[in-house]
């Protein structure tokens, strides 16, 4: 939802670091591989119930996962680097509510919810990008992507607020994750919407 109002907003300072990591020698795909191991790192200090050193590794992961497409465009951008960003998203993104589960038992249900519908809002984002490409359908409103964004009310930006939430206020992850997985049911409802509207034809 808020993706591609912060755009114009967060593009301009990635782009700017990212031709300066282009000249220092990095490459798209290491910052990514990188922003993972950040990732992996927060879902590491979750199950051991470190929330204060998860919520920076979280902050410093994304970062990384905005610059990794900064530097692509300051080199190349390949079809195998956007593959790589969008497939180590998702992994991030399950891991999280997965590691609350595994750090305190009673959360396990509310985490396997939660990955759930990640799953379904993965394969619905995944689905109408790949019929947009067959149809020929190209946007920008998420920036320069090597495939089409389609819209929701659940993006990567709510996502990444959900989980500063969950850090914040452990004790409530159980609320927090039904929350967000219904929106995340909302958000496959709204692509079908918009799938049957621009593709019905």
């Amino acid at each position: 939802m808020f993706d591609s109002k912060i755009r114009p907003l967060i593009d301009p300072p990635l782009n700017a670091v990212g031709r300066g990591l282009a000249r220092m020698g990095m490459t798209a795909n290491a910052i990514t591989l990188l922003g993972l191991g950040f990732g992996l790192g927060a879902t590491y200090a979750i199950m051991v119930q470190q929330f204060g050193w998860a919520l920076v590794l979280v902050l410093v992961s994304r970062i990384l996962d905005g610059l990794d497409g900064a530097v692509a465009r300051a080199t190349q951008k390949t079809a195998f680097g956007g593959y790589l960003d969008i497939v180590c998203d998702f992994i991030f993104y399950v891991s999280v509510p997965l590691a609350f589960g595994m750090a305190v038992s009673a959360n396990m249900l509310p985490a396997l919810v939660l990955v759930a519908a990640f799953t379904i809002t993965g394969i619905s984002f995944l689905a109408f990008a790949v019929t947009a490409a067959e149809q020929g359908a190209q946007t920008k409103a998420h920036g320069e992507k090597s495939f089409f964004y389609s819209t929701g009310i659940a993006e990567g930006t709510e996502t990444i607020l959900f989980f500063v939430i969950m850090c914040l206020f452990p004790a409530h992850f159980a609320t927090l994750a039904y929350v967000f997985a219904a929106l995340c049911v909302v958000t496959v409802l709204q692509r079908t919407v918009l799938a049957w509207q621009s593709f019905r034809n």
